[in-house]
């Protein structure tokens, strides 16, 4: 069978995405950031995945206003970089798996989350930013990608709870999937920062730090926390952090924390990360 043998959680901050893109990667203000990432790709590369789970937020490419699902499953072929107001970001063309993305949908379902199909969607930067914190510059990506957006950016986001039962339901989905693949599921967005009005800049180390040990230990503290809680604390942005807790529910209760990392600032934001494996 299939099984989730890693979860990945990582910020997207789309400036280190353009670090990246114009070469700055070994300008002073980004060599902390990028070194601190340098152990993480050892640890994928170890890990060999067949296949990703990528849990970030679309920011008005694949979705708008108009539309915006709770939770949307991508199960196409590949996912093209989206256009995000200065052209396509110079990645390789995200490819899908759609056996795997059908078979979840189906089980998910099932298990009384209403997802939405997604059979055609651009990616923006919230993917492609952790693939290429994890992975680097390849020509193409090393497996392929099944993107699961989920709206942080529209009042009510779903809570953080949730977000952990829908990962312990797509846990339960890869693990009935008769294949015999090495599945890595990524959370994506955060830590605590605020992009507008008066807060802008807000930046709160000592939440971040307990909401990653939190993930590390017990999660109970995490997934139990108010949307007031995470927006007041962290900032508006900082509800992004439910994202991770998809990723967390997809692991057993007691996990082994293989590296952290955290900095700030990169661009007005904090930038945390954790890899955790299931523990014996």
């Amino acid at each position: 069978m299939a099984k989730i043998i890693a979860s990945v959680c990582c910020s997207h901050v789309p400036a280190i995405g353009a670090a990246i893109d114009l070469g700055k990667t070994q300008e002073p203000y980004w060599t902390r950031v990028f070194s601190g990432f340098e152990k993480s790709k050892k640890i994928l590369e170890e890990l060999k995945p067949d296949v990703c789970i990528v849990v970030f937020n679309d920011h008005a490419t694949a979705f708008s206003m108009d539309i915006v699902p709770t939770f949307a499953l991508g199960c196409a072929a590949e996912y093209a970089p989206a256009d995000e107001g200065w052209g396509p970001r110079p990645v390789p063309v995200v490819k899908g798996h759609p056996d795997l993305s059908a078979h979840i949908a189906k089980s998910v379902i099932l298990d009384e989350f209403d997802l939405t199909v997604v059979n055609k969607m651009e990616v923006d930067h919230g993917l492609t930013v952790p693939l290429n914190l994890m992975f680097g510059s390849p020509k193409e990506w090393p497996c392929p990608v099944i993107p699961l957006a989920v709206n942080v950016v529209l009042f009510p986001p779903p809570t953080g709870k949730r977000c952990f039962n829908l990962g312990k339901a797509i846990r339960k989905a890869v693990e009935s999937y008769p294949e015999d693949l090495r599945v890595v599921i990524m959370g994506t967005g955060g830590m605590s920062h605020q992009i507008s009005g008066p807060r802008a800049g807000l930046i709160n180390s000592d939440f971040d730090k307990a909401f990653l040990d939190s993930l590390a230990g017990d999660a109970s503290h995490a997934v139990n926390l108010k949307h007031i809680e995470f927006m007041r604390e962290a900032g508006a942005e900082g509800i992004e952090m439910v994202m991770w807790l998809v990723a967390r529910g997809a692991m057993n209760e007691k996990v082994v924390e293989k590296y952290r990392f955290y900095t700030v600032p990169a661009s007005n934001t904090a930038v945390g990360h954790i890899i955790l494996e299931n523990a014996a």
